[in-house]
């Protein structure tokens, strides 16, 4: 499962980042093309070359280089730089681009007036004009839309335009971000809605699993506890259905006793029906907890204990707790010897797993039979076996004696509810191992359960 501790480490983290970066560098570089469109727009205008060439040759003949110079302060702040040539040098020098002051010698000495507009808010001009005093005088000059607005002035426009741009891109970014969050939060949140009514079929759609974010893995997370939640609820079902089914039949005849009881004339005949009650009280409640049992291995043995345990040692303490009841059917339990054997897991559960076998060996055994108990250590593995000499179970029934309830066809004289072996299967999953049912050689039946053998981890 994907985590992501740190925030540097977060798909959508990165995409909310690169989001706002993208909308601030869009805003600078559009806010400034658009605020020099706006002022080229705004300030494009008609200039009156010949009349303004004359006011210029008027300032230099009155005044001179100094009438000059007033007078092209005087346009400088009017966004107009401009000055007179004379026999092809300037009177007074200038700002202009250089690619014009390179052209200029070759317009000027072509004697032609010339009005230029090469792009938006940008003008040329060289226009000739004649002094009172006979000499022929070149006027040139530049303008730009930019120049003619002062520079506070430029500032709160390319301001007011930044800021209205931004607001439109970060909404219109903001938009599409907030969108791709909301979409899938929404549809975990209908489907979370719809898990609560009761439809535990419920799964977040495909489309939206794809993403490699946090909502990606969500999503993916909701679908692997909805699955999980579907198949435990459907479990818990099965098994209230199946206990309520096989509790019928107990609850009838322990009413029929308890109402035998209830008519009896005789204490002894009374007693019998009460003792015969009992019993079937504990059947009953050996059935509730083997029922229990397999449902929480079925439920995935949440924080079992996990230990160390002696194969060998449990072995021997639950051949010892079953030759009550072998004794009292004259059936002896033979166990080879073995040493120390040693798995990791539950020492209950494993408990549980070979009072089963053993009790269903015994139940299954011909009077004054044995019961043959083996442990042998494979290569990874240790083997477990348990045989009798009993009637045995049909080939064909083999692979469904670990179904809960199954009962074969050589069981139908013997008590039990058909869950033994279903615990057994259980617990060699819940420990990584498996368990096998098989007719052995010359008769009878054998359970073999094989378990991984404890490896313990090698100091450096």
């Amino acid at each position: 499962m994907t985590s992501f501790n740190s925030p540097f480490r977060s798909p959508l983290f990165w995409r909310l980042l690169i989001s706002v970066c993208i909308a601030n560098v869009l805003v600078l570089m559009l806010g400034g093309l658009l605020t020099r469109s706006f002022i080229a727009y705004s300030m494009q205008q008609a200039f009156d070359w010949p009349a303004l060439a004359q006011a210029a040759n008027q300032a230099y003949e009155k005044g001179g280089h100094d009438g000059l110079d007033a007078w092209v302060r005087q346009q400088r702040e009017q966004g107009v730089d401009a000055t007179l040539y004379e026999n092809g040098e300037p009177l007074r020098e200038i700002r202009m681009p250089t690619t014009i002051r390179h052209t200029l010698p070759d317009w000027l000495s072509s004697g032609h007036d010339i009005a230029l507009n090469p792009w938006p808010g940008f003008y040329i001009a060289v226009q000739n004009v004649s002094g009172s005093d006979g000499h022929v005088r070149q006027m040139v000059a530049v303008s730009s839309a930019r120049s003619r607005v002062p520079p506070r002035t430029r500032e709160k426009i390319l301001l007011i335009v930044e800021w209205l741009l931004s607001l439109l891109t970060i909404g219109i970014i903001g938009w599409w971000v907030a969108r791709s969050v909301s979409q899938p939060v929404e549809a975990m949140r209908a489907a979370t809605r719809r898990m609560a009514s009761g439809e535990f079929t419920t799964r977040v759609e495909q489309r939206w699993l794809g993403q490699r974010d946090e909502l990606g893995q969500l999503a993916r997370d909701f679908n692997a506890m909805a699955e999980r939640i579907e198949i435990l609820v459907a479990h818990e079902r099965g098994v209230l259905q199946d206990l309520s089914h096989e509790l019928r039949s107990p609850l009838a005849r322990l009413h029929l006793i308890l109402d035998l009881a209830q008519h009896s004339t005789q204490p002894d005949e009374a007693a019998a029906h009460f003792r015969r009650a009992e019993e079937e009280i504990v059947r009953m409640d050996r059935m509730t907890a083997e029922m229990l049992a397999l449902s929480r291995l079925e439920g995935g043995l949440p924080g079992m204990l996990h230990e160390s345990v002696d194969l060998t040692e449990l072995l021997k303490d639950r051949v010892a707790a079953a030759h009550i009841d072998a004794e009292a059917r004259g059936i002896v339990l033979q166990m080879s010897e073995m040493g120390p054997m040693v798995v990791q897991g539950s020492g209950l559960l494993l408990e549980r797993a070979v009072d089963n076998v053993l009790a269903n060996a015994i139940k299954f055994s011909p009077v004054n039979g044995t019961v043959h108990i083996g442990l042998t250590a494979l290569d990874t593995q240790l083997e477990l076996r348990v045989r009798d000499h009993g009637p045995g179970v049909p080939q064909d029934e083999l692979d469904l004696l670990f179904r809960p309830f199954f009962r074969g066809t050589n069981a139908a004289q013997a008590g039990g509810h058909g869950l033994g072996l279903a615990i057994v299967q259980r617990v060699m999953q819940a420990h990584g191992g498996e368990v096998e049912a098989r007719g052995a050689d010359g008769g009878g039946f054998e359970i073999v359960m094989r378990l991984p053998m404890y490896q313990p981890a090698e100091s450096v």
